[in-house]
């Protein structure tokens, strides 16, 4: 039986359109936070603050004391009051920063090693403190993370290892900075690479389920690497206009030969 030229051609537009679209990905899949509906009841979620970095091996550490009297002080800073010029006036300070050695402790001048491993910041002042107490009326000290880096790869707009200023950032803060989710990142499967107290730590974060938000991975922590998974669009996409246009036209044309086999 021999099918019409006007009856067929109505198939070739959707069978078109199908080709077309079979390598597309969904709306719904390019959403952070797709489902809407189930973040409504966190809408006064409590936020973590209480949450700190803990110092480990191979952190440097930028430790300054201060005192009602400076030159009292100077002996317990590196390089005295120059270690603080050089961070206000944009050198590279690591080089002058405490290294925690393998074992978790620093050298720290007069007071000798002392241990900082698994210790936060806060902590650490308040040992520092206590031992500067017989030396120094009323010190204050300053610890800043040196090397607060973190590196993301895959499907990103631009892979890197980035630096970070403070102690504190987030899951979607990185991913921000190495430019963004792609179209074809999967959002389901973001793996995070950490290690603390000597292992080595695998976790997955959802960042379309409201529950990223209490996940041990939201914030990160010192030299995480985080990989974005591309999905399975992104391995069937060779990203280049050529290899996508031809089976494209490849398709039209098979399509086109049957309409001319079915109509003669």
């Amino acid at each position: 039986m021999n099918l019409r030229f006007p009856q067929f051609t109505n198939l070739l537009i959707p069978l078109t359109l199908l080709l077309l679209t079979s390598g597309c990905v969904k709306h719904t899949q390019l959403l952070y936070f797709r489902d809407k509906s189930e973040f409504v009841p966190l809408q006064n979620q409590d936020i973590n603050n209480q949450l700190r970095i803990k110092i480990q091996p191979d952190d440097v550490l930028f430790i300054m004391v201060r005192a009602l009297d400076q030159e009292t002080a100077e002996p317990f800073n590196l390089f005295g009051g120059a270690n603080m010029q050089m961070m206000q006036g944009g050198q590279n300070p690591t080089l002058q920063g405490y290294l925690v050695d393998p074992n978790g402790y620093i050298d720290f001048p007069v007071l000798g090693r002392m241990k900082l491993e698994g210790m936060t910041v806060d902590s650490a002042k308040e040992m520092i403190v206590q031992k500067l107490e017989p030396y120094l009326k009323d010190p204050v000290i300053i610890i800043r993370f040196m090397n607060f880096r973190f590196s993301i790869l895959g499907e990103v707009g631009g892979a890197g290892t980035f630096s970070v200023p403070g102690e504190r950032i987030t899951l979607l803060e990185a991913i921000s900075q190495a430019g963004g989710l792609t179209p074809y990142s999967n959002r389901e499967h973001i793996l995070i690479v950490r290690e603390q107290e000597g292992k080595r730590e695998f976790g997955y974060v959802n960042i379309h389920s409201p529950e990223v938000f209490e996940s041990p991975y939201f914030y990160l922590q010192q030299n995480d690497i985080v990989y974005v998974e591309p999905t399975p669009a992104a391995t069937a996409v060779v990203r280049d206009p050529i290899s996508e246009v031809l089976p494209i036209v490849s398709g039209i044309l098979s399509i086109a030969a049957l309409v001319i086999a079915f109509t003669r």
